[in-house]
Formats: structure tokens, C-alpha cells, sequence
């Protein structure tokens, strides 16, 4: 099948790379044209395990193209993917003037029916919109579908590649058909195509992430309960993660959430509730508990520094809101970095793929300082904090970490050690709800 994706970014580019790499014949379409000729030439402007070589194999197989002419692009295309960005405003609704442009392109572009695909994340009612735009260019008939993605970034390939679910919101036979097709390869094992109306489509990744974002948020205010009366949230979280009504997945306690979707999408819900006269509590409850979090990490730097970080100097080991990407969206360290030097006190930084996007985004300082390995960063530094669980931080050589700290204090926030291992090493230990 002919398919044209418009915007290559994370998910524009994935998508792309993943129904090239299952035979279809796919061009991605990026106004900059510095991006462009990079992706051509195989440079990913992201990183996520995998993607890399299927960009090379798709283009070096002629089944993955890109350019910046939407118009050349989508003339042949039979589903066209809508994948620009949708940046949250300031009132929290997404930023819909990408997608209406790309839209208003299409439309002036498209000869003979298309199938027309939101799978950037959009607010509720966002295919009527993109519909409206494109009539307002051509007099082609498109059928206008809502297909939210569900990657986690880190494993965005396995997800695109091996789906849970696909979900599919449409009226039209037709459009179904086709979409049906082309995920067809991808849910050969029996996982569900799921159609459903466009409106209930745009809801459900809404309502997914929300509820996800409120399992963590659930569980960083259990922690802070935990750290009151004595509890051990890790043993509270395995207690309720063989319950087979709850599951073991989003339940662990830390320092937050961040990244692209779970921030947007709650703050997207949240304003589509009031502008309906609908409160939605829950959600907003566990928007501010997040948020909550971070403070909550540094009143404990802060309790175990007699409140004065003032000349203190903390190495943080992870800058990415995750593992396995280099997106800081939302991070909880870019937070904490701030925090920290507002305090009067100096970070060391490392993480293994995101210092270059965050040396962009926090110039280095006299009081801020990227370090070229974890153990650099120790250097001169009164006390290490854990901020994202990368893999090459949980079994360190503790001894060396001991004689290059300051003080052998480890702040670990997304409770990687073991409290009792990490005080019989000779380390005094702050975890998250572990007392």
C-alpha cells in the first residue's frame, strides 16, 4: 500500500519506518529540509532502540522515502498518516495550528479518495476539524479516521511492530477496510483491531494515559504516607501487583512522571472537562500530586542538608524522563536542577543519550556541569541522586562510587537499591515511601 506520513517526528517517524520495514511503500513528509537530508542519508534526529536501522534498511530497500513537497507526496498516497506535532497551550488544549496547516496542505494537494488519518494526539472532536479544513481546499471525498498511537518511548518499535490493541475510529466501511489492511501484519497473533466512532477514539488515548499517569501518581502519594509511618512502598507495591484485579505495570513510586504524553494528554483532558462543566478530580488530583513529587525528592536533599545546599555540589546520574530516550519533556531532573541551584547549590550531569538535548536547553553554568561518565560526575560532589532508572546505573562499582563522593549519600529516587544492601556498603540511603 501507498502511504505518506506528514511530520516526522516521534511518532510520524516510527509509524513511517515501521509500515515501510512490512512492505508498504511509505514517504515522510518534514518542512526542514536539514532534517530531511539527514533522514536520507540514515542520521536519526531521535533516539529509540531500533528505529535506526529501519529508517536504513526501509531506505536502502526504496520502500522509505522523505521530502518536504506534501503536495508530490500525498498525490499517490491511498492513507495518509496526520503526525505533526500538537504542543499543549498555555490553557493546556493542544496547539492545533500545525495540524491545520499540514490539513489545508493536504487538501490542496490530494487527487481521488483518501483516507485521512489523526494519529497525532488531538482533543476530542479533532477529526471534525481536520474534515473542515480539507473540505475548505478540495472537492475530493476523504474519510477522516482517528487512530491514536499507545508508544512508550524506549520500546516504541516492539509496540508499533506487536500492538496490544489497534484502535480505529470510523463510520466509513471503506476507511476501515484499509486501515484494517495495513495493520493487518501487525496483529497476526490475535490481538485485537478494535473500530469504534471517531469521537470514542480520541477519547480512549486520553483515558488511557490518565489512568496510567493516576496508577503513579497513586503510588508517589502512598510513598509519601509510607516515608510518615514507616511503611515500604516496594513492598506495598508487591503486595498490590499480585492482586490480578491491579497487575504489576505502573505502580512503582519515584520522582514523577514526564515525557511527551502523559502531561499533555492529562492537562488536554482536564481543560475538555471544564470547558463541558465537568470537574474531573481524579485526574486533577493526580496532576498536582506529580508535581508534588519533585518537591518532595528535594525536601529530602534539603532535611539531610540542614536546609542549606548553599557551595553543595550534587551529581545527578539520568537527565531523560525515562530510560531508553533522550526526550526531556516533562523531565523530573530538569526540575530538580533548577531547584537545586535556586538553593544555592551546583549539579554535575550525566546521562547516556540525552546531554546534547539538554546541554541545548540548560546551558552549561559555573553552577551546572555535563560530565562525560557517571563516575565524572561523582567527582567533587557531596551526594549522588538517582533520577532515571537507565540500566548502566543499577549495579555500579559501589566501592569507587564510595571514594569519589564527598559523602557516601545516595538520594535514590526512582528506588533502584536495596536500602539495607546500600547501609551495610557504608552508604547513608534516602529511597522514595522506603523509611
Amino acid at each position: 500500500m501507498k502511504v505518506a506520513v506528514i511530520g516526522t517526528g516521534y511518532v510520524g517517524l516510527v509509524a513511517g519506518a515501521c509500515f515501510a520495514d512490512s512492505g508498504n511503500e511509505v514517504i515522510c513528509v518534514d518542512k526542514d529540509a536539514s532534517k530531511v537530508a539527514a533522514l536520507r542519508q540514515g542520521t536519526i534526529p531521535i533516539y529509540e532502540p531500533g528505529l535506526e536501522d529501519l529508517v536504513k534498511r526501509g531506505v536502502a530497500e526504496h520502500r522509505l522515502s522523505f521530502t518536504t513537497d506534501s503536495a508530490a507526496a500525498v498525490q499517490d498516497a491511498e492513507v495518509i498518516f496526520m503526525a505533526v506535532g500538537t504542543p499543549s497551550r498555555p490553557d493546556g488544549q493542544p496547539d492545533l495550528q500545525y495540524l491545520e496547516a499540514a490539513s489545508r496542505e493536504v487538501g490542496r494537494g490530494i487527487r481521488g479518495y483518501k483516507v485521512i488519518v489523526n494519529k497525532s494526539t488531538v482533543p476530542i472532536g479533532a477529526h471534525l476539524k481536520v474534515a473542515e479544513w480539507i473540505a475548505a481546499e478540495t472537492s475530493e471525498k476523504v474519510d477522516v479516521v482517528s487512530n491514536p498511537e499507545f508508544l512508550k518511548e524506549g520500546s516504541a518499535i516492539d509496540d508499533f511492530l506487536k500492538p496490544d490493541r489497534v484502535v480505529i475510529g470510523t463510520s466509513s466501511d471503506a476507511a476501515f477496510e484499509k486501515m484494517s489492511l495495513l495493520y493487518g501484519p501487525f496483529v497476526r497473533q490475535g490481538n485485537p483491531i478494535l473500530r469504534m466512532d471517531p469521537v470514542s477514539a480520541e477519547m480512549t488515548k486520553y483515558a488511557c494515559n490518565s489512568f496510567l499517569a493516576t496508577r503513579i501518581s497513586f503510588m508517589n502519594e502512598l510513598s509519601v504516607l509510607c516515608d510518615r509511618v514507616g511503611g515500604d512502598i516496594e513492598l506495598v507495591r508487591k503486595g498490590m501487583s499480585t492482586d490480578v484485579r491491579i497487575g504489576k505495570h505502573f505502580l512503582y513510586a519515584g520522582v514523577g512522571y514526564g515525557g511527551s504524553c502523559f502531561p499533555k494528554d492529562i492537562a488536554a483532558l482536564v481543560t475538555t472537562g471544564r470547558s463541558n462543566d465537568v470537574k474531573m478530580g481524579i485526574i486533577e488530583a493526580a496532576q498536582d500530586a506529580n508535581l508534588r513529587q519533585r518537591q518532595v525528592f528535594l525536601e529530602k536533599v534539603l532535611a539531610a542538608f540542614d536546609g542549606d545546599l548553599s557551595g553543595k555540589t550534587f551529581a545527578l546520574w539520568g537527565l531523560a524522563f525515562k530510560p531508553n530516550t533522550d526526550d526531556l519533556r516533562e523531565a523530573p531532573a530538569l526540575t530538580l536542577i533548577e531547584m537545586i541551584e535556586s538553593q544555592g547549590g551546583s549539579v554535575r550531569l550525566f546521562d547516556p543519550v540525552a546531554m546534547e538535548h539538554c546541554r541545548k536547553l540548560l546551558p552549561p553554568t559555573k553552577t551546572r556541569k555535563y560530565c562525560e561518565s557517571s563516575y565524572d560526575a561523582l567527582a567533587g560532589s557531596d551526594a549522588l541522586l538517582l533520577v532515571t532508572e537507565w540500566n548502566e546505573f543499577r549495579t555500579p562499582d559501589w566501592n569507587r562510587v564510595k571514594s569519589i563522593l564527598i559523602r557516601p549519600w545516595v538520594f535514590d529516587g526512582r528506588n533502584l537499591y536495596d536500602p539495607a544492601w546500600m547501609k551495610k556498603q557504608g552508604f547513608r540511603y534516602w529511597g522514595i515511601g522506603r523509611a
